[in-house]
C-alpha cells in the first residue's frame, strides 16, 4: 500500500530543508507539546497554544507537523522510549520481567495521564520507532518464555490491554484530583463521606467500604493493580504449562 493512503507522521514524504525553514527542531516540538498535555491535558492542547509556548507562530509548528494528529503521534512515540522492556535469556525469567515491563508501563501512563486516553486511539502510531522497538522486545520476552510467535503477540496483547484498561482509569483520577488542587489523600478524604452514604442501601458495597478508611483506599492502587496482573499472568502460566 503506498504510503500517501495514511494519515500518519511516519509515512507523510519529509519536506526538504530550506533556507527559510523556522528555528525550531521536532525535539522542541514534541517537548513543549509533552510539557503542555502533563500541565493540561489533551484536550487543552491546541496548535496555537503550542506555537506560544515555543515563543514561535503556528505556521513555525506546522511545518514540522500537519496537524494536531500527527503531533500526538510523535508525542506517544516519543513517551513510550521511557518505557523499558527487559530483556531475558532464559524462561524462568519471564514472569518477574513481564511483571516489571507491566509495572513501568503504568508508571509512565501515571506520569502522563492523558496518554491513557490516547492509546487505544493510536492507529499507525505502531509505525513509530519507540513503539515498534518495545513491541519487538516484548514479543521477545514471551517468546523467550516458550510462546510461538503469533502466540506471544496474543500474550502480549492481554497484559498490555489489562495495563492500559486499568491504568486510563486512574489516570482519569489523577487528572481530577490535579484539577482540584488537592493531594490524592485529601480529595479521597473529602470524596469518602459521600461515597459511604451513597453506599449505604447497598450492602455489599457497605460492607466493602467499611473495610477502608479514605487513607487505605487512596493507597489502595498498587494492591490492585498487582491483583490482576497476577490474575493474567496465571493465566499465561497455565497456558505455557
Amino acid at each position: 500500500m503506498a504510503s500517501d493512503e495514511f494519515d500518519s507522521v511516519w509515512t507523510r514524504p519529509k519536506r526538504n530543508r530550506r533556507r527559510e525553514q523556522p528555528a525550531l527542531s521536532q525535539e522542541q516540538i514534541v517537548a513543549a507539546a509533552i510539557k503542555l498535555l502533563d500541565a493540561d491535558g489533551l484536550e487543552a492542547l491546541t496548535m496555537r497554544k503550542l506555537g506560544a509556548e515555543l515563543g514561535a507562530v503556528a505556521t513555525a509548528v506546522y511545518w514540522h507537523v500537519a496537524n494536531k494528529d500527527e503531533l500526538i503521534e510523535l508525542v506517544v512515540d516519543h513517551v513510550y522510549g521511557e518505557i523499558d522492556v527487559p530483556e531475558i535469556s532464559s524462561p524462568d525469567e519471564w514472569r518477574a520481567a513481564a511483571t516489571e515491563f507491566a509495572q513501568n508501563f503504568r508508571a509512565t501512563i501515571l506520569r502522563h495521564p492523558w496518554l491513557g486516553s490516547t492509546l487505544a486511539d493510536i492507529g499507525v502510531t505502531l509505525l513509530g520507532p519507540n513503539l515498534l522497538r518495545s513491541s519487538d522486545r516484548t514479543l521477545g520476552l514471551y517468546q523467550t518464555a516458550g510462546f510461538g510467535l503469533r502466540e506471544a503477540n496474543y500474550a502480549s496483547t492481554a497484559v498490555l490491554s489489562y495495563v492500559v484498561g486499568l491504568t486510563s482509569a486512574e489516570a482519569a483520577t489523577v487528572s481530577k484530583v490535579k484539577r482540584s488542587g488537592l493531594s490524592e489523600q485529601e480529595w479521597t478524604a473529602k470524596l469518602w463521606p459521600a461515597a459511604e452514604q451513597a453506599a449505604e442501601p447497598y450492602p455489599r458495597l457497605k460492607a466493602l467500604y467499611a473495610e477502608y478508611t479514605s487513607s487505605s483506599a487512596a493507597e489502595g492502587g498498587d494492591e490492585v493493580f498487582a491483583y490482576g496482573l497476577n490474575c493474567v499472568l496465571d493465566g499465561l502460566q497455565a497456558r505455557l504449562a
